[in-house]
């Protein structure tokens, strides 16, 4: 039997004669109603937006097969999947950036500070550098290098257990090392080659198509199922590891599970658009403010994560005379946000 029962302020749903219970909080769906609607809304504007722009009927009749063929070629190869792949990839650093702040109880526990992001760049780097690698070794490489640099920070922050403030401090200090292999990996290279990869660093929806969306998708859609079967694991995890045990939950095969699906979160945007700061850093902490919740959430933090890198994509292309990559845009709002999040961090 399933049924829904009301209590409180939440939304209980019970499935399988009860052997499955899921929790809704009726703010954090009216949030994350409003988050898609808004999303979509920004996506509409996105298609009809340009420098050709077109009317939503004509966007409409593209969609549908029909209208001049410029038109389809301008909404369904150029701007649709670029505004999916924004929405995607923003996404998939939203859930990354929540796993992670969940992992170490601290907002400052995003891939981009702890070093993650830095070495997801670094393992693509040496597969477009060494290898001329396409998009799906690159991919692999950008796994395995923020595979390896989670393993090196974990080893390096643990002193008899795992304290979250340590682990950003440990991963600060990585990325920086990180940081600085990159550049000078990037300068070493050839030149047509180190100008490419120096381009793609930067954080970038340019050049983006279809043939980006569907391996984006499909690697997104394969990675949610998981993700979500863990959630609830998540926020046990958050009242300690003592507390996770006693109801259940098997605290180092959970956390090591969820570290490698934020790895592999961040290093899916990191192969499709280079890396792209502070989406994972911001999104969890501004869902959580809007849905009221005293936890970072997964699906409110990709809707946000979404409608940032979207927004962020159309500013980069429009809000200058000239276009930019959208993670210059991201750096440039999303530092500001760091520095007030540090002093505060450092204030508590």
């Amino acid at each position: 039997m399933s049924g829904g029962i009301v209590k409180g302020r939440a939304l209980v749903l019970r499935l399988g004669r009860e052997r499955v219970s899921l929790r809704f909080e009726k703010r954090g769906l009216i949030v994350g109603g409003v988050l898609a609607a808004l999303g979509l809304l920004l996506a509409a504007f996105a298609l009809t937006f340009g420098t050709y722009p077109i009317v939503v009927s004509g966007i409409v009749r593209a969609l549908l097969g029909g209208g001049d063929e410029m038109a389809r070629t301008i909404v369904v190869e150029w701007r649709l999947p670029r505004v999916a792949l924004a929405l995607l990839l923003g996404a998939a650093l939203g859930m990354s950036g929540a796993i992670f702040q969940s992992l170490t109880r601290n907002p400052l526990g995003s891939p981009d500070v702890i070093g993650f992001s830095a070495g997801s760049y670094s393992g693509a780097l040496v597969v477009i550098l060494l290898f001329g690698g396409g998009y799906a070794e690159t991919a692999l490489g950008a796994l395995l290098g923020g595979l390896l640099t989670a393993t090196a920070v974990y080893l390096l922050a643990w002193r008899g257990g795992m304290q979250g403030f340590r682990l950003i401090i440990v991963g600060i200090g990585v990325a920086a090392m990180l940081s600085a292999l990159n550049a000078w990996m990037i300068r070493e290279a050839e030149l047509q080659v180190a100008m490419s990869a120096a381009v793609w660093g930067a954080g970038s929806l340019n050049g983006l198509g279809p043939e980006q969306l569907w391996p984006v998708a499909v690697t997104l859609g394969l990675l949610l199922p998981p993700i979500l079967l863990l959630a609830p694991a998540m926020r046990q995890l958050e009242l300690g590891d003592d507390v996770a045990r006693a109801t259940g939950v098997q605290a180092d095969r959970t956390r090591l599970g969820l570290t490698f699906l934020g790895v592999a979160l961040t290093a899916l945007a990191t192969a499709a658009a280079g890396p792209i700061a502070f989406i994972a850093l911001c999104a969890p902490q501004i869902a959580r403010r809007l849905s009221g919740a005293g936890h970072v959430a997964l699906v409110p933090s990709a809707l946000v994560g979404g409608f940032l890198l979207l927004s962020a994509d159309l500013a980069a292309q429009h809000a200058l005379p000239v276009q930019l990559p959208a993670g210059v845009m991201t750096v440039s709002l999303g530092g500001l946000y760091f520095l007030w999040l540090l002093l505060r961090e450092g204030r508590r």
